[in-house]
């Protein structure tokens, strides 16, 4: 994505099902979690560089040692620092002890991170400085064992300042209002409870310390989590663990962030990625399952799991651009749908070259496009085969053009060269022109100037900054005729508020077309409607029901928005004609059906709160105010 965003974060839990001593024997090194949780949280790098943290808790080790492990991290490379460290102290604890190394007993007692459970998180921030005390898993601490909760997740909540309201309510003090600290306060408030109601249902029958034993086997989370979060409204996909060794993973209702489990005799193991666990276990892709929204993955104390409903299922609107960008395109199905959004689009792209191949240079934007370029290209040769067909069926007179049409191919070309060593979407906005100019090189003399038309691909355009102030920059140098940017994603049109960070209506490139339509159209007074429609409804607090800026895009084509998008990109001073292709909405679901969540294309919110948000982020918008809608 040549315009990068911030977006979902990435989770990795493991649950060892047997005693510790057994995976010291079997696999002859204390750490074998370790090693399975750091393949896990590299294979999602992709999720999040701003930050990662791990936590890890024994089980039923004695009072007065230390059972729960945490390290986060916010430096450059965070999943190899924190690994290091834990590393760090295995290596100290056994310099003087080596004859410990596979005494299991004596590891836990006196060796951090030797526990059974095992949570990791991987950060990109939404909210708050790229700081540690941001980073997950975050914890909430009591002395006793059962109510310690350790948190972590892939989620944003748009209604952070109901459910703060709520924990006030309820005589709480939460010291930040942010949806991290208090998703975690809700659940722990209802942990809290569900230990007191355990208490009280056994007091007068067991004594101390037994009675402690007995909290901990009694506790039902499938309460404490619906009791949590039927108030909530987001995308989320949260895992906790509780400090006597019991987990869960909670999935939204509408499945909006991604959550998978692989479960064995040795294991249970979730991530947001199934390449993930793929990649750490070696299991087969159908072994990997999802777990059901509006359901969570309970474990036990004792590794017993099932996968138990919490809240009522709504229709499933998986969020698509996990498909078209986030997700690590090894998945076999993310990676066939990619290739199929690229060859979706080959009638757009053949009408607008006018179907001239021979004169037509086929490139793509690396890294995260090529996949689509592939699709592409393989639709190309679908299109060249049927042609083929067409004019042998027909008759062709002359050896010559039979030779001509059998031999010819698509001309394809890597342009654009990116330096993976440099992240331009981790810069700030200040610096990140600077840094896109040395991002990006391109490849001469393959095009023919003043002749050839290029025709590059792209996983999607979001404000078109870098397509303007380098990439065109850069490919009209190689002296084309046309220059065709082409979308493998519809058109951002609209806010998202569960999980990726595009919640300002004016980063959006399509948003400032239409507002030059609507200036050029004689329609600027619908600014003033709309604007007059999500104030009211924002002030009211009843901005839930409908999402008024749809209205904005009514009175145009997707085409007329695409080619006003071409204008606004093109940087001044270029030479080539520019054009911009998006893919259809209709062509996405067929590319990804079992993943339709749309709303930043269509404005079609999975839940309530999105309809806010983007009222909101309008209201926003037109009063010039610079921060995010929820």
């Amino acid at each position: 994505m040549s315009d990068a965003i911030k977006h979902e974060c990435g989770i990795a839990l493991i649950r060892l099902r047997k005693p510790y001593q057994y995976y010291i024997d079997k696999y002859q090194t204390p750490l074998y979690a370790v090693h399975k949780l750091s393949v896990m949280m590299e294979k999602q790098v992709n999720r999040g560089q701003d930050g990662a943290g791990v936590a890890n808790i024994k089980i039923e080790v004695p009072p007065g040692r230390r059972y729960i492990s945490r390290y986060r991290s916010v430096e450059p490379q965070p999943v190899a620092d924190i690994f290091a460290k834990v590393h760090k102290k295995f290596r100290k604890a056994l310099k003087d002890n080596k004859e410990r190394a596979t005494d299991a007993q004596w590891l836990q007692e006196n060796v951090a991170f030797t526990g059974e459970l095992w949570l990791g998180h991987l950060r990109y921030g939404t909210h708050g400085a790229n700081e540690v005390e941001n980073c997950h898993p975050m914890l909430r601490q009591s002395n006793w064992r059962s109510r310690n909760l350790v948190m972590a997740g892939n989620f944003n909540m748009t209604n952070v300042d109901e459910l703060f309201g709520k924990l006030v309510s309820l005589g709480q003090h939460p010291k930040e209002k942010v949806d991290t600290v208090t998703v975690m306060e809700k659940i722990g408030h209802f942990l809290d409870e569900e230990n007191q109601r355990v208490f009280d249902r056994f007091k007068g029958i067991f004594e101390n310390p037994t009675l402690s034993d007995v909290i901990e086997d009694n506790i039902d989370l499938q309460r404490v989590l619906h009791r949590s979060c039927r108030d909530f409204d987001g995308g989320y996909a949260m895992c906790g663990l509780t400090g006597h060794g019991s987990a869960f993973v909670m999935r939204d209702p509408a499945g909006i962030r991604p959550a998978y489990y692989y479960a064995d005799d040795e294991v249970v193991v979730v991530a947001s990625e199934k390449q993930a666990i793929k990649a750490a276990f070696n299991v087969e892709y159908n072994q990997i399952q999802e777990i059901t929204p509006g359901s969570a993955l309970i474990i036990n104390k004792d590794g017993e799991y099932n996968e138990l409903s919490i809240l009522p299922q709504l229709e499933k609107r998986s969020c698509s651009f996990e498909r078209i960008y986030f997700s690590r395109g090894t998945d076999p199905d993310i990676y066939n749908e990619r290739k199929k959004l690229g060859k979706l689009l080959i009638p757009q792209i053949l009408e607008e070259i006018d179907y001239d191949l021979e004169n037509t240079v086929f490139s793509y934007i690396p890294n995260t496009a090529e996949t689509s370029f592939f699709g592409m290209i393989e639709g190309l040769e679908e299109y060249l085969a049927k042609k083929r067909k067409e004019a042998i069926m027909e008759g062709i007179l002359f050896e010559e053009d039979l030779d001509r049409l059998l031999s010819f191919r698509p001309r394809i070309e890597k342009l654009v060269t990116k330096d993976v060593k440099s992240r331009t979407f981790i810069t700030a906005d200040e610096l990140r022109d600077d840094m896109v100019s040395s991002v990006y090189d391109t490849t001469f003399e393959v095009v023919r100037k003043g002749i050839d038309t290029v025709v590059v691909i792209d996983d999607s355009i979001v404000r078109g900054t870098t397509l303007e102030k380098s990439i065109l920059k850069m490919l009209d140098r190689l002296g084309p005729k046309k220059i065709v940017i082409v979308s493998s994603a519809p058109q951002i049109r609209f806010p998202d508020c569960y999980g990726i960070d595009m919640s300002k209506m004016k980063d959006f490139v399509a948003f400032r077309a239409t507002l030059k339509l609507l200036e050029e159209r004689g329609l600027d007074y619908l600014r003033e409607e709309v604007y007059t429609q999500c104030a009211a409804t924002v002030a009211s607090r009843n901005a839930y029901s409908t999402n008024f800026v749809k209205a904005l895009y009514e009175p145009f084509s997707d085409e007329e928005v695409s080619a006003k998008v071409a204008e606004i990109i093109r940087p001044h001073g270029l030479k080539a004609e520019v054009s911009v292709i998006f893919q259809t909405v209709e062509n996405l679901h067929k590319a990804c059906p079992d993943h339709v969540g749309d709303w930043y294309f269509t404005g079609n919110y999975p839940t309530a709160g999105g309809n806010k948000v983007v009222n909101k982020a309008y209201v926003n918008f037109h009063e010039g105010k610079l921060v995010r809608a929820y």
